[in-house]
């Protein structure tokens, strides 16, 4: 496989609202990032993936794009943009942009064109439809943040489709003109030094020719839409063209987010000879904690389909195309809370499921705060919650005569706001997060858990997040040696292995509360790394494992 500058690299996915406030309004801003560039080039990052910063009326916290060329007023100016570039490419950091091109805002002046009649020139850069003979909507999908997918617009009296909010309105990939303008734009942002974007639902962007209703389950007010916009039938052929029009003419990464893809599709999208992305976002090991009714139906962690899904996805996409890997971003719940031990093992188990994750093959994402073990929240009123997912969530159960507590329960361990809690820099107020007060409220527990207590503390997880960056700069080995599952049967361990030339490293990764003895099944015990202080006892070709213990070994052929 051609090496690539991204193969190695650490990216840091900064949630700029949520990140550090510079001037005391309460939101994170491009200002606040550049001053904390020092911090990040610390831990030994090489990208930072950040999360929309353009104009936004921010019904969806900026991933509703009302200029795709102009920076939201709350987070500063474009000099203030050019300013974060500049400063993190002194510092060996790139820039990598978010891309939202399945929709765009309801503010757009493309839609402000699009709605004004059924003849305007901008008509179908949206996806409008009359409403079927009987009078009910166009078809029957439903919305993914709820209720239908379709709004009625008076003034033509008809209906634009929005696979999210209302104020989200899809772009009609079908309109030639339309992806014109989108390279287009894509290709100044790039000419403006930027080194490469996140893909928001790419994969959402081709929809069925037509638009056919889709399967109801029971019990489900809404068609299940996604049969005829996931992997729609020309989404290689857009990928394509876009690649060809814009980024495939620079050195630059591109990851696409794609709900409902699998390791078959994921080849097709990662191939290097099919020059369409270079590694995809997958969701699969997102949704195993989910029941049959959803994200909010939360299902107890289960290990073996982790293990099982994990293991897919490294070994389909050996030498094939190239794996993301990460545990958090803005639209999942703190991974220490979800899959380790956020109580009394929280650093052990926040290592050791950065040493499971980190050294896989792939590209390894960390989301901001995760490297400090930062946790879910529990607001106590939904009052709290600034979230749009959870508050249409809410209006609709409530309405159906769900439970409030119930509710409230399924919120504190899935909802998205647990991971948009402001960065917890300090004891001080609010964390240090701002002088002001905070868009969302920051985590109560931000006294003993916060950026400065951890880089004072040697032990600390941060140290530890530096270490596994530092050993993936070191060993090609985490790059590009081949994965293996070991010790499929353990039930409280995950264990694999990376062998590289004539040099294998054996992960032992332990998701119990207490001991776990497991075969040890090689004969030389040279630990690389491991988030103990002391080695784990040894005896008769055993191995035992402390509550939460990761370590790593190596053997030479």
């Amino acid at each position: 496989m051609e090496r690539k500058w991204w193969h190695d690299s650490v990216v840091y996915q900064i949630y700029p609202r949520s990140f550090k406030d510079s001037n005391g309004d309460g939101i994170g801003d491009l200002v606040g990032i550049i001053e904390k560039l020092d911090y990040l080039k610390e831990l030994g990052i090489d990208v930072i993936w950040l999360s929309p910063v353009y104009d936004s009326p921010n019904d969806d916290n900026g991933y509703d794009i009302r200029d795709y060329e102009a920076i939201m007023a709350e987070f500063g100016t474009m000099a203030d943009f050019d300013r974060l570039l500049d400063q993190a490419h002194d510092r060996g950091i790139k820039i990598v942009m978010d891309l939202v091109v399945n929709h765009s805002s309801d503010e757009h002046a493309w839609f402000a064109e699009s709605r004004k009649s059924k003849d305007n020139p901008y008509r179908d850069y949206y996806i409008w439809r009359s409403r079927q003979e009987d009078g009910t909507l166009p078809n029957n999908w439903g919305s993914i943040f709820s209720g239908p997918a379709w709004e009625l617009d008076e003034a033509t009296n008809e209906y634009y489709l929005h696979l999210f909010s209302k104020k989200q309105p899809d772009l009609n990939w079908e309109n030639e003109q339309l992806r014109q303008e989108v390279y287009q734009m894509i290709t100044r942002w790039l000419d403006r030094g930027i080194d490469g974007f996140r893909m928001d639902v790419i994969n959402l962007i081709s929809k069925t020719p037509g638009l056919p209703d889709a399967t109801v389950s029971p019990g489900a007010l809404y068609g299940e839409g996604g049969q005829h916009y996931i992997n729609g039938p020309r989404i290689h052929e857009f990928l394509k063209e876009m690649n060809d029009a814009s980024f495939g003419n620079y050195d630059v990464l591109t990851v696409g987010e794609m709900p409902g893809a699998t390791t078959d599709d994921a080849i097709l999208y990662t191939d290097p000879e099919r020059k369409e992305v270079n590694m995809v976002f997958t969701f699969e090991h997102m949704d195993l904690d989910s029941g049959p009714n959803g994200k909010w139906d939360v299902q107890p962690f289960d290990l073996q389909k982790l293990k099982t899904n994990f293991t897919k996805w490294q070994v389909a996409l050996h030498e094939k195309g190239w794996n993301s890997l990460y545990w958090n971003n803005h639209d999942q719940p703190r991974v220490v809370s979800r899959f380790g031990n956020d109580t009394t093992y929280r650093v052990a188990s926040a290592k050791m499921l950065a040493t499971l994750l980190h050294l896989l093959k792939g590209t390894p994402y960390i989301y901001q705060g995760e490297e400090i073990g930062m946790t879910n929240v529990a607001f106590e009123s939904i009052d709290d919650y600034e979230d749009i997912e959870i508050r249409n969530m809410w209006k609709e159960r409530i309405e159906q005569g769900a439970s409030p507590e119930d509710l409230l329960r399924s919120i504190h361990l899935k909802g998205r706001d647990n991971a948009r809690t402001p960065i917890q820099w300090d004891a001080t107020d609010h964390g240090g997060f701002t002088t002001g007060t905070p868009w969302l409220k920051v985590n109560p527990n931000y006294p003993s858990i916060n950026v400065e207590q951890a880089l004072q503390d040697p032990n600390s997880i941060f140290y530890y997040y530096k270490q596994l960056i530092a050993l993936r700069h070191q060993h090609d080995l985490i790059v590009y040696g081949e994965y293996a599952l070991i010790l499929e049967e353990e039930p409280e361990v995950y264990a694999y292995t990376r062998t590289y030339e004539k040099e294998t490293w054996y992960i032992y990764c332990s998701f119990a509360q207490s001991d776990v003895t497991v075969p040890l099944v090689h004969d030389t015990t040279d630990p690389v790394i491991g988030n103990y202080d002391a080695s784990p006892i040894v005896t008769d070709q055993k191995l035992t494992l402390r509550p939460y213990e990761a370590i790593v070994y190596r053997t030479m052929q």
